[in-house]
């Protein structure tokens, strides 16, 4: 199934649209965030971080929990896990959660069965953490689109990771007991105790808060702890004629496999290496924006090596790695998960601690196996960027001249030269115009004079 819907995202013309177009609406749909966000921060908002990505998660949360008062969320969720459920011939309550963490987050998606935990296999609880480590919430998402990571990757991986979550869990845990629960008719999911829309978008921008306070906290502890645990390597390393060591370069050798395996060529398999250690044992915040950094690098037409260091990776790479960051499945998640459930429902709470461990393991290889079927699947469009800068802009090149066609037509030359499109970011996009102009630019006198 996993495969299936990666053919039809990846590989197809409508399934290829059709995603890319969500993924431009949830863009455009998040940016109405900047006006609240303005209004309390003013231009703080343009260069720090935490005025950036967390309004975003307070924006989402209020939306989601208006979509749930609504039903809409549940109506949505119920028709996924049915889909599911008849596919896999998996138990309703544990498909029920799992396809919940497509929309909500590893802590909130059990909600939706909490009456039922307490009768619930350890196969089936396994089932549902492993699905909050291979998923990430939406609300989340909207925060590493503002990182500029690709929305419809994110979109597809979390929609890939709910089937794929479900069959890893079954083969690392499989199912040994009686389910109590055969049919999904008799789960009943509920819509909250808001009493009007205003009450729901209040409660879930305030529902918001406390992780917000956890994304910030997390990211200053575990920064901070990175940079101790670099500087030691470093002291240690120098010790031994080694200055260089740091839990980055550890990484890279660890699993350089992993991601060669993947589909990652092997010059760039070290960096993105680092970015999967970097995400199973910090978190994907960080690890997600190590690659935003990547990409920005490769948009601004920086040398692909500088001093011996890859500054950027290429598209194809970039969609690999961001299938392969798609989760929550790392070591600072697996106390939120304990606690979270434990909460929920406390009679489960040796169950939960039993297998969380091997479902956070397991979350780890669903978000891998999803990045190797995007390597499978996916065909990169021509990195306009990476060919100006790898080329003399030779007119008897076909990937010059078709990129010299794009440039021109994403360009106006009112006096002053106006990009937009792919080019509207990109550092040297009028030194790539001149020299398209000068190579290429015979059918397009008026607009390179």
């Amino acid at each position: 199934m996993q495969f299936c819907l990666g053919l039809f995202i990846i590989r197809t013309h409508p399934g290829l649209v059709a995603f890319e177009w969500l993924g431009e609406q949830v863009k455009i749909f998040l940016d109405y965030t900047k006006k609240g966000s303005r209004f309390v921060f003013g231009d703080l908002i343009n260069d720090i971080f935490a005025f950036q990505a967390l309004p975003i998660i307070v924006f989402f949360s209020s939306v989601m929990s208006v979509l749930y008062f609504l039903g809409i969320m549940q109506w949505l969720i119920l028709k996924i896990s049915w889909v599911m459920q008849v596919t896999m011939g998996t138990s309703p309550t544990e498909t029920l959660s799992v396809a919940g963490n497509i929309f909500v987050g590893q802590t909130e998606a059990p909600l939706l069965i909490r009456p039922y935990l307490k009768d619930m296999t350890k196969s089936e609880i396994h089932a549902v953490l492993t699905g909050g480590f291979a998923t990430i919430a939406g609300s989340v998402m909207g925060a590493f689109i503002s990182f500029g990571i690709d929305a419809s990757a994110l979109i597809s991986a979390s929609v890939m990771a709910a089937p794929c979550a479900l069959a890893l869990s079954k083969l690392s845990f499989p199912e040994t007991e009686e389910s109590v629960f055969k049919s999904d008719k008799s789960i009943k999911v509920d819509c909250g105790n808001e009493q009007n829309i205003l009450e729901a978008a209040s409660s879930g921008a305030s529902t918001s808060i406390g992780l917000c306070a956890n994304i910030a906290a997390n990211l200053i502890a575990f920064l901070a702890i990175l940079d101790f645990i670099n500087k030691s390597l470093q002291w240690f390393g120098g010790m031994v004629g080694y200055p260089t060591l740091t839990f980055e370069l550890i990484c890279s050798y660890i699993f350089m496999p992993v991601a060669f395996m993947m589909g990652i060529p092997y010059r760039e398999s070290f960096v993105v290496a680092q970015m999967i250690g970097t995400k199973l044992f910090i978190n994907e915040f960080v690890a997600y924006e190590t690659l935003s950094a990547l990409k920005t690098n490769r948009q601004n037409g920086l040398d692909s090596i500088i001093d011996g260091e890859v500054q950027w990776i290429s598209v194809r790479s970039e969609t690999i790695t961001t299938y392969a960051l798609c989760g929550f499945a790392n070591f600072s998640s697996l106390g939120i998960c304990i606690g979270g459930l434990s909460s929920i429902c406390p009679s489960r709470r040796s169950d939960v601690s039993s297998v969380v461990m091997r479902a956070m393991l397991t979350g780890t290889c669903v978000s891998l196996v999803n990045a190797c079927v995007a390597g499978i699947l996916f065909v990169p469009p021509v990195d306009c960027v990476g060919v100006f800068q790898n080329n003399q802009f030779n007119v008897s090149n076909s990937e010059v001249n078709s990129c010299c066609r794009n440039l021109f037509g994403s360009t106006v030359n009112n006096g002053s030269l106006i990009f937009s499109g792919i080019w509207q970011n990109v550092q040297n996009a009028s030194l790539f115009f001149t020299e398209c102009c000068r190579c290429c630019g015979v059918s397009f006198d008026a607009l390179c004079n």
